[in-house]
């Protein structure tokens, strides 16, 4: 557990330093995992239609709901080390 947050946090560190950035559907995958794995299921309200990016980021981190947050964890930390 304390080496998965270990990692956890470094790839956070390292998703700041990527040298090329990723597309917008990876990025909202990073988005909604980063969330889950630290706050957990999506209790926000749904945004409006008028605020794409905010509504986007929401629906990202909803398609998350029921992942736990070791899991989530470990998803994040796959996909950033997937990225370089």
């Amino acid at each position: 557990m304390a080496d998965l947050k270990a990692q956890f946090v470094a790839a956070v560190a390292h998703s700041k330093q990527l040298t090329e950035r990723p597309d917008n559907s990876t990025l909202l995958k990073i988005y909604g995992l980063y969330k889950q794995a630290t706050i957990g299921d999506n209790a926000d309200k749904k945004p409006g239609f008028s605020d794409m990016v905010a509504r986007a980021k929401w629906e990202a981190w909803d398609g998350c709901k029921g992942t736990d947050s070791d899991t989530a964890m470990q998803q994040y930390v796959d996909l950033i080390g997937s990225l370089d």
